[in-house]
């Protein structure tokens, strides 16, 4: 049904491990030899994906932080417009269409970036999961362990599919998560290999691994959600809305992040920290270039001003005689 999604996300993040396995020199070789390297180079090709749609995204993400600032340094005039035409829409729905267009800025730029990022969450989500087809809970198939790891994932041919499964960090396999069926941990292993004392130590692993990452993802969720309502003026954060809004991001994010993390796949654990870190340095940077942009609007306001001014000492001329006539 999603084809669409799930075909561009694995052949994106097809080309970034064919990359990192040659760079790390495990691509020709079998993962048993080295699953820590098979596992990194799969870790890197799940950042780098991620690198790649935020590059896609940069225009209109920097759209979306500018359309962000104006919209808090205009609502002085949008409570005004609220105000007047209280009791008539369709008139206060007009006149906030105008003042953003005046003011030159665009909804739905703003709301573009969130709305490609969803379906790419979602498209990495499922191609994660569906390396793995045991079962028939938790998005399972009900294949065999011969079958899973004989049958190929979107873009990934059987051998890749093999590569993914017994790639290894830390000793938890990328595909593994908390709430695993305990079914599903014989794909992990070569067929005929798994044996039900590995269980404990594989949950084991993919506990040690997933917690800190839930926990680094959250507080930087957190951090990067402050940072964006720091710069909001304060007649927009004493916006009631805004001010849920606020809470929702600093907090609900944050705390929604770890209390669904034991569904989520390692994997998605590094789109999620890559992801973060990308937002901080673009946040960053963007805010550092709005920074620079309003001083130099201000000088070259006084610059004008300045050369306007008479100079000391010297006479007025007419014209300025009769601007002060006027007045």
């Amino acid at each position: 049904m999603l084809n669409f999604i799930y075909y561009p996300i694995s052949w994106i993040l097809w080309v970034w491990h064919k990359a990192f396995a040659w760079l790390l020199g495990v691509c020709n070789l079998p993962v048993d030899t080295n699953p820590n390297a098979s596992g990194a180079a799969w870790a890197l090709a799940i950042i780098f994906l991620t690198v790649t749609v935020r590059l896609i995204l940069l225009y209109p993400m920097v759209k979306q932080v500018r359309t962000s600032q104006k919209m808090s340094e205009l609502q002085p005039q949008i409570k005004a417009i609220q105000k007047k035409y209280a009791n008539d829409r369709q008139r206060m729905s007009l006149e906030m269409s105008k003042l953003q267009k005046e003011n030159g800025v665009n909804m739905a730029m703003g709301c573009l970036p969130m709305l490609i990022q969803i379906p790419v969450f979602i498209g990495l989500f499922h191609v994660l999961r569906v390396f793995n087809k045991m079962g028939k809970s938790s998005g399972g198939l009900g294949y065999t362990v011969a079958q899973t790891r004989n049958s190929g994932n979107y873009y990934f041919k059987p051998d890749e599919v093999r590569s993914f499964l017994d790639a290894r960090l830390f000793g938890a396999p990328l595909s593994g998560y908390i709430s695993q069926p305990k079914e599903q941990y014989a794909a992990f292993y070569p067929v005929g290999t798994y044996h039900p004392q590995d269980e404990h130590s594989l949950f084991v692993a993919i506990l040690c691994v997933t917690i800190p990452m839930l926990l680094i993802s959250a507080v930087a969720t957190h951090m990067n959600a402050r940072m964006s309502i720091n710069r909001q003026t304060s007649a927009a954060a004493a916006n009631p809305q805004a001010n849920v809004m606020n809470k929702m991001m600093l907090w609900f994010m944050p705390a929604m992040l770890v209390f669904s993390g034991f569904i989520w796949p390692i994997g998605l654990l590094f789109y999620m920290l890559a992801n973060n870190v990308w937002t901080f340095f673009q946040q960053r940077w963007v805010f550092k270039l709005m920074d620079t942009e309003e001083e130099a609007e201000l000088q070259a306001k006084k610059d004008a001003k300045r050369a306007s001014a008479p100079k000391v000492g010297q006479k007025p001329t007419d014209q300025t005689k009769k601007k002060k006539r006027k007045r």
